[in-house]
């Protein structure tokens, strides 16, 4: 291809980047939808093969993959119901725990250090200013959530949209497919279907192991902390597992909930050791188990780059950008290897490649 054609190229990227950006906020719908048509298409091609039509089987596919989530929503919601019922009855009494807890500290530590009683009211004071900080930056964050990405329409777009996006995107999704195949450069046509299958294998395998983890992940958690007797044990390791799908997110966000509330909750130091060994398994089971077993390397990605693509993601696209950060980040690493391996072997890193051909 000419200059010209790289910049046009280029320029359209950019541009269709500035588009996404913009509408990021209507875009989860969609995204779910698209997620949910390419995760569900082996299934509707399983259905094919046995004579059913393709709208049939998208149809029937969509409606016991939605029937399915419902019936796990039943099975777990009564549940979390009443233990979030629970926590909110019982938030003011956990808070005053806290104080009092602070306040032995204080005082213990006025009567080993020589703190005088000036200095530990000045500590009192801006330990109180900082929670109060600290609660304002949590109440703007829930602010912004909710303005960006779960407001109640949101939330119903969500509900309503996405499984019509779906299943639209199932019925079509090998028109769409041959409809791109036949727009391809026919001299790099091969090239970009080999990257396009390494591509899929991928995502396809990331993201249905990931799901599996995820699940796995979270009833492990739940029954291992409602079994240290953790009050809140099942709210806090399903949320656990489910924030997983964010690599290092669920265990940091679930680890450090659950020894909070086991600080708050018991005098002895078993159960909170016990609540910290359940993490503790669950990362051994994750990473040596559950992880090599359901994912695998398919993404082969550093770590470090997945934590630069989940900061980048979320400050360019909020928490759409953290959902697609991986799976983008996974496909910018399978072009960045085929155009490092297309310079090795180019004459650009060895001239004297040139003479030989």
């Amino acid at each position: 291809m000419s200059v010209r054609d790289w910049r046009w190229i280029i320029g359209f990227a950019v541009l269709a980047g500035l588009i996404v950006w913009q509408i990021t906020a209507v875009l989860l719908p969609f995204v779910a939808g698209a997620g949910i048509a390419y995760f569900l298409d082996p299934v509707v091609d399983w259905l094919e093969r046995r004579r059913v039509g393709r709208a049939v089987g998208s149809l029937l596919t969509i409606i016991a993959f939605f029937l399915l989530c419902f019936l796990v929503l039943l099975l777990f919601v009564p549940i979390i119901q009443v233990q979030a019922v629970e926590l909110a009855q019982r938030l003011p009494t956990l808070l005053a725990t806290v104080q009092e807890r602070a306040n032995h500290f204080l005082v213990d530590a006025q009567r080993e250090f020589g703190v005088s009683d000036a200095d530990l009211l000045d500590l009192r004071a801006a330990a109180g200013a900082d929670a109060g900080k600290a609660l304002s930056y949590v109440a703007q964050f829930v602010g912004n959530l909710l303005v960006g990405g779960l407001a109640v329409v949101n939330i119903l777009s969500l509900v309503f949209v996405t499984p019509v996006v779906a299943f639209y995107l199932l019925r079509d999704w090998d028109k769409i497919v041959a409809r791109v195949d036949s727009w391809l450069p026919l001299a790099a046509a091969d090239t970009i279907r080999g990257q396009a299958r390494e591509i899929d294998a991928i995502l396809s395998g990331f993201a249905r192991g990931q799901a599996l983890l995820c699940l796995s992940l979270g009833m492990f958690y739940a029954i291992g902390l409602r079994g240290a007797g953790l009050d809140f044990g099942i709210i806090v390791g399903l949320l656990a597992g489910l924030l997983s799908f964010i690599p290092f997110v669920g265990v940091f966000v679930g680890g450090v909930t659950s020894l909070g509330l086991a600080l708050l909750q018991f005098d002895s130091w078993v159960p909170i050791l016990i609540v910290a060994g359940v993490f503790g398994v669950g990362q051994i089971l994750e990473g040596y188990v559950l992880q090599p077993w359901l994912v695998g390397d398919r993404v082969r990605l550093h770590p470090v780059w997945i934590i630069f693509a989940l900061l980048a993601g979320g400050s360019l696209f909020g928490f759409l950008g953290v959902l697609l950060a991986v799976p983008v980040m996974a496909v910018i690493g399978v072009l960045a290897r085929f155009g490092v391996g297309r310079y090795l072997a180019s004459s650009l890193y060895d001239p004297n490649r040139l003479g030989r051909s």
